[in-house]
């Protein structure tokens, strides 16, 4: 059986079959049960809150503007952000700076259940983690069996409405395969860095980079791109490949405003990529695989949503009737003229 088709399979039984699936599953996989994850191990506590506090500020500022708006006399459209109701966090095993990056910019909008899923291993100290940032939920579960059990719910796992954080091919798969049926982040996949090498590039910090990046596993993506030169070359190149992380060195520096596609850029000999994995108060939840081409890590508004009110006087219905009726007719649909006619 094939790894995704494996995947399928496991996703299908715990959603049929609850409880006895997950079970069975973890044990399988896992070689535990699922259950709650109790705190346990040693933090640096005051460094963890301290970059807590960092992701908390960066993300309250990107609070979207709601926006209120007559767009003719006697018709106004509203468009308010509200927060999720319960957001789902996968962790892999022991990384409890991905805890922070998602479960600070959640409680920031205001999500009211944060339900953390993670790998029996390291459960203690992620729990420790989560008891610290206020978050009690924690689950010992992982693989495709945890991002199952938060999309569609088991006797003891309440389901939630969107699924985010990053994961190995099994766990992006597996919300792939969920994400017909609740939303997630995307699919942040195995660990990428390009390295822009311009003229004067200190090659010691590309070495530097390039293995900080590898140290995530075998499965990382590390690349250097030698613009020679020709940073126009450069740039095409980068955009094409859409990387998760972009260090621009040297003469490359200058393409910091110009790069479309990447998850995040790093400018220079003193911006690390791992400041950014760790400390700045960006977040590190990014997209991989190419789909920087279309979207951007996790922000705070991954945690909330849109919802149009739309509000008309009889004077306004009467100045946009007109237009529905006719569009109505081209499109053969007669009801929705009828509709207007009161």
């Amino acid at each position: 059986m094939s790894p995704v088709s494996r995947v399928a399979e496991i996703v299908a039984d715990v959603r049929e079959r609850g409880d006895e699936a997950l079970r069975e599953w973890s044990l399988r996989l896992d070689g535990a049960e699922p259950a709650r994850a109790r705190p346990a191990g040693e933090l640096p506590s005051a460094e963890l809150l301290e970059v807590a506090e960092r992701v908390r500020t960066w993300h309250a500022a990107q609070r979207p503007l709601d926006v209120r708006l007559e767009t003719a006399p006697g018709v106004e459209l509203e468009r308010r952000w509200v927060p999720l109701r319960s957001v789902g966090i996968y962790v892999p095993r022991n990384l409890v700076s991905t805890l922070v990056m998602c479960a600070v910019p959640a409680q920031a909008a205001g999500v009211e259940r944060i339900a953390v899923a993670t790998p029996p291993a390291g459960a203690p100290l992620v729990a420790a983690a989560a008891a610290l940032l206020g978050i009690d939920e924690v689950w010992a579960l992982g693989g495709p069996s945890a991002i199952a059990a938060l999309a569609y719910g088991t006797e003891t796992v309440e389901r939630v409405d969107k699924i985010v954080g990053p994961g190995n091919a099994f766990v992006n798969e597996a919300k792939l395969l969920v994400s017909r049926d609740v939303a997630i982040d995307l699919p942040a996949g195995p660990s990428e860095v390009v390295v822009v090498a311009g003229r004067g590039a200190d090659e010691d910090i590309v070495r530097l980079e390039l293995a900080a990046q590898a140290e995530h596993g075998p499965g990382s993506v590390c690349r250097i791109v030698r613009a020679d030169g020709d940073l126009e070359a450069a740039l095409r190149e980068v955009d094409e490949l859409a990387p998760e992380h972009v260090v621009l060195l040297g003469e490359a520096e200058q393409l910091a405003d110009r790069i479309r596609n990447a998850g995040a850029v790093f400018v220079g000999v003193d911006s690390p990529v791992a400041a950014g994995d760790y400390a700045t108060g960006g977040n590190h939840v990014l997209p991989t695989g190419g789909w920087a081409r279309a979207v951007g890590g996790l922000g705070l508004e991954t945690f909330l949503k849109p919802v149009t009110v739309q509000r008309l006087t009889r004077q306004g219905l009467e100045r946009v009737r007109p237009a529905i009726e006719a569009l109505a007719a081209l499109e053969g649909m007669n009801a929705h003229a009828e509709a207007v006619r009161r």
